[in-house]
């Protein structure tokens, strides 16, 4: 079994208007966030805008993101489809790409039952070629989710590794991690709070907050795994102002604008999403000068 654990921040994905991958940007990103002590890189998340991008730009992004960490920490790729074959071959790509892991989510226009879901999974974790995966659920976007008895019995399958659980639901967490005991860990997102989630036995956070934060997130998670409590909670109170204003606004038009801010040309997200309004772009500089972000 891998040990992937720490602070893995959800890339953006920038683009430019005619639709091409702003390559040197991101790998810029990519070395600054390294250079920051992050302990993974995971492109095509939510905060990448998976599910905006075209199979070229999701080969790029990642590409680039492989050749820019060249090793220096693992790479953990994003897959999501509303069809089983084009996510197998997503795995495939990915795996040719170098990535060392993916974290797969399901797309879904009419619902699916749970044998279907499993059955997708399934056949990522098969295409990974021996990979870690790392199951993404999040049924505030999603129209089929993972119930706890499908978690359970992909908990089996030897590369299905962690979970990272984006349902704001800390009590189900506790309920997978009783299900799954030892053969699956468990991720946060940002829609938790880390703390509490490293708490009750987490190993980490995958989210996009990490992108404009990667230090702050980086000592919150070391206080958390030194059992530090109240260190971590100093740490977690001002980060959640954060995660407050992405509630309020879109998530990747917030990240994209701090990291405008922070001297990161990464454009606007995808159209026909609307980019960071001149009010809630003031409150973010305000939140990253607070946090010394900025």
């Amino acid at each position: 079994m891998s040990d992937f654990r720490g602070v893995f921040p959800y890339l953006v994905s920038p683009v430019n208007p005619d639709g091409t991958i702003r390559r040197q940007v991101l790998a810029d990103l990519t070395e600054q966030l390294i250079a920051s002590g992050v302990h993974g890189l995971v492109p095509l998340g939510s905060t990448g805008e998976f599910a905006y991008l075209s199979h070229t730009q999701r080969y790029d992004v990642v590409r680039t993101v492989v050749e820019a960490a060249n090793g220096r920490v693992p790479v953990v790729a994003g897959v999501a489809s509303t069809s089983i074959v084009d996510a197998e071959a997503q795995a495939r790509m990915m795996v040719d790409l170098g990535a060392d892991a993916i974290v797969a989510i399901m797309e879904a226009y009419f619902p699916v039952p749970d044998s279907g879901v499993e059955a997708y999974f399934r056949r990522i974790a098969a295409a990974a070629s021996g990979r870690p995966v790392v199951l993404y659920t999040n049924p505030n976007f999603q129209r089929s989710d993972l119930t706890l008895p499908v978690i359970e019995r992909l908990s089996h399958v030897p590369n299905i590794e962690y979970i990272k659980d984006a349902s704001s639901n800390t009590g189900r967490l506790l309920s997978i991690m009783g299900l799954v005991e030892d053969r699956m860990k468990v991720f946060a997102a940002s829609a938790h709070i880390p703390a509490c989630v490293m708490l009750i036995g987490g190993v980490g956070w995958m989210a996009g907050p990490a992108c404009l934060l990667p230090r702050q997130s980086i000592a919150l998670y070391e206080a958390a795994r030194a059992g530090d409590w109240s260190r971590a909670m100093e740490l977690q109170r001002p980060l959640w102002r954060i995660n407050e204003l992405f509630a309020r606004h879109s998530l990747a038009a917030c990240i994209k604008a701090g990291l405008e801010l922070q001297g990161f040309p990464v454009g606007d997200p995808v159209a026909p999403q609307a980019p960071l309004g001149d009010a809630a772009r003031a409150d973010l500089a305000d939140a990253l000068r607070d946090l010394g972000a900025l």
